[in-house]
């Protein structure tokens, strides 16, 4: 059985799919790009300003599944350039201090909205 997450404190999807499958035990979290729930727009600056967005759109859905980034056990983290990994990591840190989950970070040729980065997650379920 599956459940949709949805909430209006991140932003909607933009295609044919969900911010969230609750489902087995988890919480899979679609793709989060640096976009305002508030304004539909991406925010301005570069990926240290997209990364927070980010983190802040995956915090609302996974509180909105029950969950918290305390419960994240998986990120893969695409990246337009390898060479923002240590501007993106280091916003990325912040908001897991204690216990990161597994991580993977590969170099995309193209992401939605010519983003700098975007970040998805499975967390524990409540």
């Amino acid at each position: 059985m599956k459940e949709v997450i949805s909430t209006p404190q991140a932003p909607r999807a933009i295609g044919p799919y969900s911010q969230a499958i609750r489902a087995g035990g988890f919480v899979f979290l679609s793709g989060q790009i640096a976009l305002d729930a508030a304004t539909g727009y991406i925010v301005e600056g570069g990926v240290t300003q997209q990364t927070a967005r980010i983190m802040e759109n995956l915090k609302a859905v996974l509180e909105a599944a029950g969950s918290s980034l305390d419960k994240v056990v998986k990120t893969t983290v695409y990246l337009k350039s390898m060479d923002d990994f240590g501007k993106m990591n280091e916003i990325y840190g912040h908001f897991f201090t204690e216990n990161p989950p597994a991580r993977s970070t590969v170099e995309a040729a193209r992401l939605p909205r010519d983003v700098r980065v975007e970040i998805d997650a499975i967390a524990i379920a409540p």
